[in-house]
């Protein structure tokens, strides 16, 4: 099996099997060969472009759960670090949007090294939900890293039902 040579960031070299085995054949050629070798540039050159520090950084995109109750649609999202001052929550018919920034403050004194960083990390996030709501009586609580939002499903929507002629 033949292997591709990959140099990391670091600029140590790689290998990768390519999945195509050479050896004795009239088709000894890979016309995806190129495009793959090409792609591997690509993601090499954007490795390299990318500061060390963003690419340790954790993305911040919390997990969300939605239930729905016979008179409610409870959302649900893990938000550790947050600030309730900092969650912003709207409501449409059938979507709540959450908008909520994360600041944190690090510092660091070694021997002969003082170092003091700073993040900040955004993020909005428009939830779907399964039936229509309104934001009147609508509550949200955040407590423990937990974002808990409570809707009224919205009673202008009631079923009918059509007999078949």
């Amino acid at each position: 099996m033949a292997e591709m040579i990959r140099r990391g960031p670091t600029g140590m070299r790689r290998r990768r099997p390519t999945g195509i085995a050479r050896g004795p054949s009239l088709f000894s050629w890979d016309p995806f060969e190129e495009l793959r070798e090409t792609q591997q540039h690509l993601s090499d050159l954007f490795e390299n472009l990318m500061p060390a520090e963003w690419a340790e950084s954790e993305t911040f995109a919390p997990l969300v759960d939605v239930k729905e109750e016979d008179n409610n649609v409870v959302v649900t999202a893990d938000m550790p670090g947050v600030n309730k001052e900092d969650v912003d929550i709207n409501v449409r018919d059938d979507m709540v949007e959450i908008n909520a920034q994360h600041k944190e403050e690090s510092e660091s004194e070694e021997e002969g090294f003082y170092r003091k960083e700073r993040t900040y990390k955004a993020f909005s996030r428009a939830v779907p939900l399964p039936a229509s709501v309104t934001e009147e009586g609508a509550s949200a609580k955040l407590e423990d890293g937990v974002l808990k939002i409570t809707l009224p499903k919205a009673s202008g929507k009631e079923e009918k039902k059509i007999t078949v002629e």
